[in-house]
């Protein structure tokens, strides 16, 4: 199985969390399901050419925070998460990107009053496009 995956190596988060915090969304979304088979590790770190250290730290981690599972002899396996454990994820994923862009902006000179009025135009545009595509005239 190919994972959907994309690493920003020039980034300043370490390549094992961003693939960490890929799979936990990948796993929140309902995108893998519980019991679904996972890339070896060896299998995932040719294809995302890195080392097999840092995918074996990843699946660690995933499988420490109960994420994924591992049964010798036969692989790596999504584990039975819990709802409230995967909106924390949703949450934190969500809270986290916001974050950035408003990092963005103040690093940009906005104020934080411009920074609302951006924010306030993309809701406006993405309930426009949602209204649009569910043929809603809210």
């Amino acid at each position: 199985m190919e994972l959907p995956i994309r690493l920003a190596k020039d980034s300043k988060t370490p390549i094992y969390h961003q693939i960490e915090e890929q799979v936990k969304a990948l796993i929140a979304g309902g995108h893998l399901q519980a019991g679904t088979a996972l890339p070896s590790i060896r299998a995932l770190s040719k294809e995302l050419e890195i080392s097999v250290i840092t995918t074996r730290r990843a699946y660690l981690n995933l499988e420490q925070q109960g994420f994924i599972k591992t049964t010798q002899g036969k692989g790596t396996f999504v584990a039975e998460v819990e709802a409230d454990k995967k909106k924390e994820v949703t949450v934190a994923a969500i809270y986290q990107a916001l974050e950035k862009g408003i990092e963005t902006g103040l690093r940009h000179d906005y104020s934080i009053e411009q920074i609302e009025e951006v924010f306030q135009e993309i809701i406006a545009k993405l309930k426009e496009k949602g209204e649009k595509a569910n043929g809603e005239l809210d």
